[in-house]
């Protein structure tokens, strides 16, 4: 488990060896299976984590897959959730709890940080609300070792890709409008989910981009992340998933976050225009 004031209790389950196709995060000359830490930020997730975390344990992956929480002191109880999680699947399961809401992005940020310090070499961010299902983690992965790109996002708006049902013609249009006209013509990003928060990184990316760049404390972090990344010459790919709406718990989207992150994209182009792909911090091998 891991505490706020950065302490650690380490891992009690150890890399299995194997073999994996190459092109992966770790140095070479290496026989270990990657790892894969799945960062899940949560605020008020207590009906949803436990399934969440079971759903991602039971994965049959190619790589050794754990959990990290990033709990906001949730007044519902979803830290105490976690705890208990973690001491069911010990190695497998750990707990990052901070004081306060303190915003996505930094949830992001802190949670990439301790990964890091975990050894992992891909890192998955991702909703706990199931908006970003579990089953499509395996497709991710296969796509990142197929075609050795750097980061995998798990797209609404590529071919194949879809949202919920339920959704207005409206609400539909934003959204589409949004990645495919707004961000794109002002950002130029390849990406085409630019907004969306389904992400498989290779470390060495992340590392490579410098978290220390990233200002957005929003939902904007998701176009701030994927922004620098393509500046920075990092190749990004998109598999299709089914993006459905929450169906437990209050959605923490509203009009106003959604008009506060549109201004700031604004924000993140100026910030990061002048990026080339020698500003890369050089990332040491793990």
């Amino acid at each position: 488990m891991i505490m706020a004031d950065g302490s650690i209790i380490p891992p009690q389950s150890g890399m299995v060896v194997g073999a994996l196709a190459s092109g992966a995060g770790r140095c070479a000359g290496g026989e270990q299976r990657m790892k894969l830490i799945v960062v899940l930020p949560t605020f008020n997730e207590a009906e949803n984590l436990e399934t969440m975390v079971e759903r991602l344990l039971a994965l049959e992956l190619p790589v050794d897959l754990a959990v990290l929480v990033v709990d906001d002191n949730s007044p519902d109880g979803t830290g105490q959730i976690a705890d208990k999680l973690a001491a069911q699947h010990p190695g497998r399961v750990d707990v990052l709890h901070r004081a306060a809401k303190r915003g996505l992005g930094t949830a992001y940020i802190d949670g990439f940080r301790m990964a890091f310090e975990k050894d992992a070499d891909y890192i998955l961010q991702m909703d706990c609300d199931f908006s970003h299902d579990p089953k499509y983690i395996p497709a991710m992965i296969a796509e990142a070792e197929t075609c050795g790109c750097d980061v995998v996002v798990g797209s609404r708006y590529t071919k194949g890709g879809s949202v919920d049902e339920t959704w207005g013609i409206g609400r539909k249009l934003l959204s589409w409008w949004a990645n495919s006209i707004y961000v794109n013509l002002i950002l130029r990003t390849g990406t085409k989910d630019a907004t969306g928060g389904f992400r498989l990184w290779r470390v060495g990316t992340l590392k490579g981009m410098d978290l220390d760049r990233i200002r957005s404390n929003g939902y904007i972090f998701q176009v701030e992340t994927i922004y620098v990344a393509e500046r920075l010459g990092y190749q990004a790919r998109e598999v299709p998933i089914y993006f459905a709406d929450r169906k437990r718990g209050q959605s923490k989207m509203s009009f106003k976050v959604q008009s506060e992150a549109a201004l700031r994209v604004w924000q993140v182009w100026w910030r990061h225009r002048h990026l080339r792909p020698a500003d890369r911090l050089a990332a040491p091998c793990q």
